[in-house]
């Protein structure tokens, strides 16, 4: 584990920088996930509070105890935990904001994610909010909130409005040259499991790809 994807620890916390194309946790490809990286640095206990898909990068926390872990998964649950999105989508998206509410069912052979009817078996209801921040060269860069967490949600959900996420192919995105998908977890808040400080972090995307047509320094909150 590189110390300097580490931008927070305590007793109870790890705040971290998840590299793209690693997964979360185990998986069948049998590469080291994320939280084995972390486990071998702390050699003890890390709990997964929340994950990222594969290929998404970003700003993620784990839990260093299991009180940890179950004190914010409360606020996953009653939405105190706050998880923000950075995007850049092929077009302009017809609203400038806008929530998306859809349900979503998994094909588990193919990982493949598709918009189904309600009634459809295993559809899982997803909801998000995007923002328009910028435009430029026909793409243009989303701040996306997260209201549940399904699988491949973010992209899907711009897929179904018609822009889909630059450099994702699997679900219709351009790639212009682009090596990893633009889609990055850009700003993270919560309590504090023991002390209940309000927390907040704030990683910008790479300075590459689809991201260096936006500047971040100016987006930074």
């Amino acid at each position: 584990m590189e110390t300097n994807a580490v931008i927070f620890e305590d007793n109870h916390l790890l705040v971290v920088i998840k590299p793209q194309n690693v997964p979360t946790v185990a998986d069948s490809s049998q590469d080291e996930s994320l939280q084995e990286s972390l486990k071998a640095y702390t050699g003890g206990f890390v709990g997964i509070v929340h994950r990222l898909d594969r290929v998404t990068g970003g700003v993620m926390v784990f839990a260093k105890t299991s009180k940890a872990a179950s004190r914010l998964a409360e606020q996953i649950k009653d939405g105190t935990f706050k998880k923000t999105y950075y995007a850049v989508v092929n077009g302009v998206p017809k609203q400038r904001k806008a929530t998306l509410v859809n349900w979503l069912a998994k094909d588990s052979v193919r990982n493949l994610v598709a918009v189904v009817p309600q009634t459809t078996t295993g559809a899982k209801r997803a909801e998000l909010t995007y923002e328009m921040v910028d435009t430029v060269k026909g793409d243009t860069l989303v701040a996306v909130q997260l209201a549940t967490g399904r699988s491949h949600q973010i992209r899907v959900q711009m897929k179904h409005i018609g822009n889909p996420i630059v450099g994702d192919a699997r679900y219709g995105g351009s790639r212009k040259g682009i090596k990893d998908i633009a889609l990055w977890a850009y700003q993270l808040e919560f309590n504090h499991p023991t002390t209940h400080d309000r927390m907040k972090f704030i990683v910008n995307p790479p300075e590459d790809g689809a991201w260096t047509n936006f500047d971040f320094r100016r987006k930074r909150q």
